[in-house]
């Protein structure tokens, strides 16, 4: 039997003499980046330390639990459809992506609930019975997000903003469209009933914002959520990093595991290749930086002058909060706690108090807000027969504050008292079915993911540290280096690292123009 030969590939000798990329890290956004490049013809190694791809969207097992260690939700899949048409190949024939409904709970102390969904008669509904006078303001705060969304996602967040005139022509538009009013400011204008203020601003904590403090832009994850759903990956995150990192190999791209690069090399102000932490030199004709922002400018360029990612200039930045994540496993409770969902955020007694504790004060505080995933009412697979797999996460301080957390000792007290939340207020009797439990704390993300501060999402979205105020994607600092993404423009979250690479395909020749 004959063997189709995809035509789109390029030959065996033509990817040994095409130019070569080195692409630092695999994370999603590092992934995204090198199918691009293999896309574009170039020759692709990408290296990372950890043991497997993915990054902050990678997976541990422990005693037949699966953790899903960072993001749980796809919200824009075209993101994903389109880097794998580029390649030549289709998005949902390699990845199970399953719609959620709803999209999530919330609770308050209070024992009131607000359940998520695209469906534009029941939110109505759902808001009409917690605040029937804040209806028609839902539908004011809609048309809001989907303006905010046309301009902030698919205009400025899908092309370069490495030019200061680009930031200069769209700056009517952010007046217009009131950039300088936060995400909280903007919801409060539209909602009456402080619940409701909370469901629809809390959605920048999800990529490491304030909600008082950065800017109204980031209410376009509303419109997202209705125009493209919520969506679960069924293997999480991590299987659509392995499908990612087959597409890499299928183009002739080699993934170097459980391998750190210690320098970004430069000559004459050109990039011409990296050195690994063991001494190895690696040339490369471009290299594009997938690990954190701060760390590539920090680190990995100390050797190189640097004009404007300083050290002062790191030193002023503001870093998103620290997270504090409890992955833990139980035994036969999967038809036990059946009002409990995939997703579920418990608010705490206070919003803007704890945020100011959080992201202001850098204080850990007595009090918590959460977010419960809980996969295995999906992906059965995520657990032993019988049992459920969880993860609950709490936004804490970040390692900078001058009152900083000391992990060591604060790790376990914290953890019995997120265990003690949930025993009260979601899964009653939790303690008798433990089994596997992990705890990352914000120590874990800076030794782990090497991220400035343990921060949780690099930069914080704030409006001067966002579209031409965010590391470029292509580096002033020596010619030939490219960033992708959480801290580099458009942002983090999973659309945010994804079209990342898609801004970097648009800076990059193709590898024939090179060659």
């Amino acid at each position: 039997m004959m063997t189709r030969v995809d035509p789109t590939l390029p030959t065996l000798a033509a990817r040994m003499t095409a130019p070569h990329a080195v692409v630092i890290g695999a994370g999603l956004g590092g992934l995204a980046a090198a199918m691009r490049l293999g896309a574009k013809g170039y020759r692709v190694t990408l290296v990372d330390r950890l043991d497997v791809p993915g990054g902050r969207g990678s997976a541990l097992w422990r005693d037949g639990h699966r953790f899903d260690l960072g993001p749980t939700i796809v919200t824009v899949p075209q993101v994903f459809r389109e880097l794998w048409r580029a390649c030549g190949r289709e998005f949902d024939a390699e990845v199970d992506l399953r719609p959620m409904d709803p999209f999530y709970e919330i609770r308050w102390p209070d024992g009131s609930r607000f359940e998520a969904s695209g469906d534009t008669a029941r939110m109505r509904a759902e808001i009409a019975r917690l605040s029937p006078r804040d209806v028609a303001g839902y539908d004011d705060f809609l048309r809001d997000a989907e303006a905010r969304y046309e301009f902030g996602f698919e205009d400025l967040g899908r092309r370069s903003m490495h030019q200061l005139w680009e930031l200069i022509k769209v700056l009517p538009r952010f007046g217009l469209l009131r950039a300088d009013r936060s995400v909280y400011g903007h919801a409060a204008r539209r909602f009456r009933d402080e619940r409701l203020r909370m469901a629809f601003s809390f959605h920048p904590l999800f990529i490491g914002g304030d909600p008082f403090r950065v800017t109204s832009m980031y209410i376009l994850v509303s419109h997202l959520e209705k125009a493209f759903g919520v969506h679960y990956a069924i293997g999480g995150v991590a299987a659509i990093a392995e499908a990612m990192a087959k597409v890499i190999q299928s183009q002739g791209g080699v993934l170097r595991m459980e391998t750190e690069v210690d320098e970004i090399l430069v000559r004459d102000n050109r990039c011409h290749g990296v050195r690994l932490t063991g001494g190895e030199v690696v040339q490369a004709d471009l290299v594009v930086s997938n690990a954190d922002a701060g760390h590539t400018y920090t680190r990995l360029l100390r050797n190189t002058p640097r004009r404007r990612w300083t050290p002062a200039r790191l030193d002023r930045t503001r870093w998103s909060m620290g997270l504090f994540v409890w992955y833990f496993g139980t035994r036969g409770t999967r038809e036990m706690w059946r009002d409990v969902g995939h997703h579920t955020i418990l608010n705490g007694p206070r919003y803007k108090g704890l945020v100011d504790d959080i992201f202001i004060k850098g204080k850990l505080s007595e009090d918590m807000s959460l977010y419960v995933h809980r996969p295995s009412v999906t992906d059965p697979g995520v657990a032993p027969r019988g049992g459920d797999t969880f993860y609950a996460l709490s936004p804490v301080p970040h390692l900078g504050h001058d009152n900083g957390v000391d992990w060591a000792q604060e790790g376990e007290r914290y953890r019995q008292k997120v265990q003690k939340v949930l025993e009260e207020r979601l899964l009653p009797g939790l303690g008798g079915h433990l089994t596997a439990s992990e705890v990352f704390t914000p120590e874990t993300f800076r030794d782990r993911y090497l991220s400035p501060l343990g921060s949780g999402f690099s930069i914080e979205p704030r409006i001067l540290q966002s579209a031409w105020f965010r590391p470029h994607n292509v580096s002033e600092e020596a010619r030939g280096l490219y960033l992708v993404g959480a801290g580099t423009h458009p942002g983090a979250g999973l659309p945010g690292v994804i079209s990342s690479a898609e801004v970097l395909a648009q800076l990059v020749p193709d590898a024939a123009v090179v060659r």
